[in-house]
C-alpha cells in the first residue's frame, strides 16, 4: 500500500511540474496589459477592465514589409503583449518575418515557446537541431502555403533560398517567448565569456575567438 502511495505521489508531482512548466490559464475573461503600472509581476499588470477598449485587442502593421537591410538580411516584426496589450495572460503571440534574397534568421531558440510558421511568400530552408547527445539536424525546404513547427527550446533557423523576397507569419505559444540568438549569446555576451573557455569548447585557437567576439 505504501509503495502505491509513493508511486501516486511521484506521478502527481510529475504532472504538477508539467502544468507549471507552461503559462497558467487566465482566471478572468482578459487581462489587458497596463505598462504604466509599477507592479512587478511574472507578466504585466492588468488594466482596469472598465477602461478597456477594442483598441487594446487590435494591432495594425503586419501588412508592411520589414526592412531587411542589415547584416543577416531578415527582419522580425513582433506582436507580443507589448504591441498588443490584449494578449497579456493569453499565452500566445505572433511575428512577421521578412527575408531578403538569401537572407537568414540565424540559429536561435525560444526558451518559453513552440513556434509554428506559415510561408506567405518565397522559398525557405528551415531546420532545427535536437538536444544532446543526438544533435540531429531536421531540415526541409518550404514553399508558399507550407507550415513547419519548431519545438520549444530547440535551436532553429530559416534561410531564404529563393531569388526574391520571402515572408512568413509565425505563431508562438507564449505572450513573451524570448529569443536567444546563438552567435550573439556566445560571442557577444556582456561581459564577454573568457576566450579560452570558448576556444576549448569550439576546439579552435584563442585568436579566432577574439576575432569573432570583436564582430559582436
Amino acid at each position: 500500500m505504501s509503495n502505491k502511495l509513493i508511486l501516486l505521489s511521484i506521478l502527481a508531482l510529475t504532472f504538477g511540474c508539467l502544468v507549471l512548466a507552461y503559462e497558467p490559464a487566465p482566471l478572468q475573461d482578459f487581462c489587458v496589459a497596463d505598462p504604466s503600472s509599477s507592479a512587478k509581476l511574472n507578466g504585466v499588470a492588468c488594466k482596469n477592465p472598465m477602461q478597456v477598449t477594442a483598441e487594446d485587442f487590435f494591432f495594425s502593421g503586419l501588412h508592411l514589409r520589414g526592412n531587411t537591410s542589415n547584416a543577416v538580411g531578415s527582419r522580425v516584426t513582433p506582436v507580443f503583449a507589448t504591441q498588443l496589450p490584449g494578449l497579456n495572460t493569453l499565452g500566445i503571440s505572433m511575428v512577421r518575418i521578412d527575408y531578403a534574397p538569401w537572407g537568414l534568421n540565424p540559429p536561435h531558440t525560444h526558451p518559453r515557446a513552440t513556434e509554428i510558421l506559415t510561408v506567405l511568400e518565397g522559398t525557405l530552408q528551415v531546420g532545427f537541431v535536437t538536444s544532446n547527445p543526438v544533435n540531429r539536424h531536421v531540415s526541409k525546404v518550404l514553399q508558399k502555403g507550407d507550415v513547419f513547427v519548431f519545438p520549444v527550446g530547440l535551436v532553429h533557423y530559416q534561410r531564404n533560398v529563393g531569388n526574391g523576397n520571402a515572408v512568413v507569419i509565425a505563431a508562438l505559444s507564449s505572450q513573451n517567448p524570448g529569443a536567444i540568438t546563438i552567435a550573439n549569446a556566445v560571442f557577444g555576451a556582456n561581459p564577454p565569456i573568457p576566450s579560452d573557455i570558448l576556444a576549448k569548447a569550439f576546439q579552435v585557437d584563442n585568436s579566432l575567438v577574439d576575432q569573432l567576439q570583436a564582430k559582436f
